[in-house]
Formats: structure tokens, C-alpha cells, sequence
């Protein structure tokens, strides 16, 4: 069935091509073979490799694969070796996590100053775009505790956020990065990535 469902994926893509096929934790698809590895698991991936081979080759298929992971070192071999851009997306730096914050922060009732957004943008190095909306979530949250009669206030009656609000959920909102993952993403990135010089961290 699951090699079937894989056939019925690729053929779709190419009878709507130009297309592309996203797959989202790909190496829970494309992992590594082992010895304990059910023959189902195997199969399905057989035939995704054959499929893969199959757009690569065809000069008449127009099929981009896009694999997205957080393990590439889980990678199978033979999988990796057809994948022939490997991109190293590193952490947002200052730049892109204060463009991040401030397009979070668009559509809610704030009062922090540039200096109090600068702040926050600084304390959160090594956070993810997951981490910072995790992180803003709670921060929205802080306005909404402060009420004791929720069901009677009106919208216009609740507090701006403030840097108060950030300082108690960086507290509650970690980055979910460790660095040694980070030192293992970097030098994977340097073993087989296509632009092993994007490595920086800011």
C-alpha cells in the first residue's frame, strides 16, 4: 500500500507538472537502513528512490523534491547522494529574528520602544522562527493575565504588550537549538553541503 501511495504521489506530480513535492521530517522517510528495519519500511523507500531517479532522469519531467530535516545526519546514503543541492538553513541572526519579532508584533497592541525591540532581539540569539513565535505567543498572553473579569472587559480596555511581558516568557521560552546540534548541523553542512561556507551563526 505505502509503495503504491508513493507511485500515486509521483504520478500526480508529473500529470500537474511543473510541480514541486515538499516533504516535511523527510529523513523519518529516507532514514538509514538498519537490520531491525521492517520490510514495508524498506520497500516504500526502494520505491521512492526508484520514483526519484525516474524525475531526475526523464527529460520530460519538470518534478522538484524538496526534503526538509533536523537530522540530516540520519540521512540514508543513497538518498543523500541524489539530493544534489544540500542547503544549510543556519538560525535567524539579529536582522532576521527583529524582522521576524516585528512582523509578529504587526497585528497586536504593543508599546515596546526600538531600544526595548533591539533588547529583546539580543537576548534571543540561538533561537529558531519556532522559538520566537513561541516566545511572542506567551508575551501576548501577559495583557490577557492581568485581567480578573475576562468575559466583561472590552477588546479596546486591554493593555498594550510590553517589555515586561517578553522578560517573563524568555524566562518560560528557551531556544529549543542546543549548540552541539548546531556544531553537528555545521559540520555536516561542511561534509555535504552545497554551500559549506554558510555556517555563521549570529
Amino acid at each position: 500500500e505505502g509503495e503504491k501511495l508513493v507511485r500515486t504521489l509521483f504520478a500526480v506530480a508529473r500529470y500537474h507538472q511543473p510541480s514541486v513535492i515538499f516533504v516535511d521530517e523527510i529523513d523519518s522517510l529516507l532514514s538509514q537502513r538498519g537490520e531491525g528495519e521492517f520490510e514495508a519500511s524498506r520497500r516504500i523507500k526502494t520505491e521512492f528512490l526508484v520514483q526519484l531517479d525516474g524525475a531526475a532522469t526523464s527529460s520530460e519531467d519538470r518534478i522538484l523534491l524538496v526534503g526538509a530535516t533536523n537530522r540530516p545526519q540520519e540521512l540514508d546514503e543513497a538518498a543523500r547522494r541524489r539530493m544534489v543541492k544540500r542547503l544549510y538553513i543556519p538560525l535567524p541572526d539579529v536582522a532576521a529574528r527583529r524582522e521576524l519579532l516585528m512582523r509578529l508584533l504587526r497585528k497586536e497592541k504593543s508599546s515596546l520602544s526600538d531600544v526595548e525591540i533591539t533588547s529583546i532581539v539580543e537576548r534571543t540569539k540561538g533561537y529558531s522562527g519556532a522559538d520566537l513565535r513561541a516566545l511572542a505567543t506567551e508575551a501576548a498572553m501577559g495583557p490577557m493575565r492581568d485581567i480578573t473579569d475576562i468575559k466583561n472587559i472590552a477588546e479596546g480596555n486591554v493593555r498594550p504588550i510590553n517589555a515586561c511581558d517578553f522578560d517573563k516568557g524568555i524566562k518560560q521560552v528557551r531556544a529549543s537549538v542546543h549548540e552541539t546540534e548546531l556544531r553537528h548541523y555545521i559540520q555536516w553542512n561542511q561534509m555535504y553541503g552545497s554551500f559549506p561556507e554558510h555556517a555563521a551563526i549570529a
